[in-house]
């Protein structure tokens, strides 16, 4: 892959695209709490917190969040941990705890008033990606608020002196491929479909080590070209899908103007950053935008286009 010198100013801008965004029900940021108590007070107090409080200790990041900074902290409850199996903290080392703690942590205080509804993306303080990439967190604020599809907001907006606790129900997976990061949001229902239809079995592909570099289009980028895909056979899908998909974790800070892409099926496309939106040029000339980028899987990352890629 050559490369080239990265556009500062165009990748400024979209990093700002990456919505910082969790929504709940109870949108009042007056949610009973204590902004004279750190995080890590506030949940040492809390008898629904013991579990959280022990693992925090053991894990040695009762320090981070007692002092200055500011966080936004996912907090299971006692409830949530045993529903994840997680009781006996014996069975579990510092070092085994930190990252699904961490999963739990977003630098800066969110409350729900400063957060729009939709489907979103937030970056953990979880480091566990390639090449210690922090792992996003998907968030859904549909009738309810979901982070990851599998934990609930249950209480919001729990202030302290360093940032602010939103109670959750479950354990906050970590175990997060890119397949999965297609398969939790509901606007890539088509990406998905398109992917188990395929020949090659790319979902088990796109499941492995890696790491991948997925571009993946909306399903209204799907469905602007439906009567395409509905000829195709599974093999060319595959060839449709599989130059969507880069060898290597590239995040949007190593991509570059005029950087020419190899895919995984061995054609090219090139890196567009000369206007005031980031785009892709593929091989049948046309035009992609890129409008969300560095959603961060265990396996690789996500950047979210606007068109499917086509090779002629």
């Amino acid at each position: 892959m050559k490369t080239s010198k990265i556009n500062i100013k165009i990748w400024s801008f979209l990093l700002a695209l990456v919505f910082i965004v969790v929504a709940c029900d109870d949108d009042d940021p007056s949610t009973p709490g204590s902004e004279s108590q750190t995080i890590t007070e506030i949940a040492a107090s809390n008898d629904d917190f013991t579990i959280l409080t022990s693992a925090l200790i053991k894990a040695d990041l009762d320090g981070v969040l007692d002092g200055s900074g500011s966080f936004t902290v996912f907090a299971p409850t006692d409830d949530a941990f045993e529903q994840a199996g997680i009781t006996n903290l014996d069975n579990l080392s510092a070092e085994d705890l930190r990252p699904i703690l961490l999963n739990h942590v977003v630098a800066g205080t969110i409350l729900s008033t400063d957060l729009q509804a939709g489907d979103n993306y937030v970056s953990s303080e979880n480091a566990t990606g390639p090449n210690e990439t922090k792992l996003s967190l998907y968030i859904n604020n549909g009738d309810q608020v979901v982070v990851n599809n599998n934990a609930t907001v249950t209480t919001p907006n729990l202030m302290a002196s360093n940032g602010v606790i939103h109670v959750i129900d479950n354990v906050i997976s970590a175990d997060v491929d890119v397949v999965d990061i297609a398969m939790q949001n509901s606007n890539f229902s088509e990406l998905v479909g398109a992917l188990q239809a395929a020949e090659g079995n790319l979902v088990a592909t796109l499941q492995t080590d890696g790491p991948f570099t997925v571009f993946a289009p909306t399903n209204d980028a799907f469905e602007a070209i439906a009567g395409v895909t509905a000829q195709l056979s599974a093999a060319e899908l595959a060839n449709v899908l599989t130059y969507h998909v880069v060898e290597g974790n590239f995040q949007s800070s190593q991509l570059s103007d005029d950087m020419s892409v190899e895919a995984l099926n061995e054609n090219t496309f090139t890196i567009d950053l000369s206007g005031a939106n980031p785009q892709i040029l593929d091989a049948s000339g046309a035009v992609a935008t890129i409008v969300v980028t560095d959603v961060q899987g265990k396996n690789g990352v996500v950047h979210v286009i606007n068109k499917v890629l086509l090779q002629e």
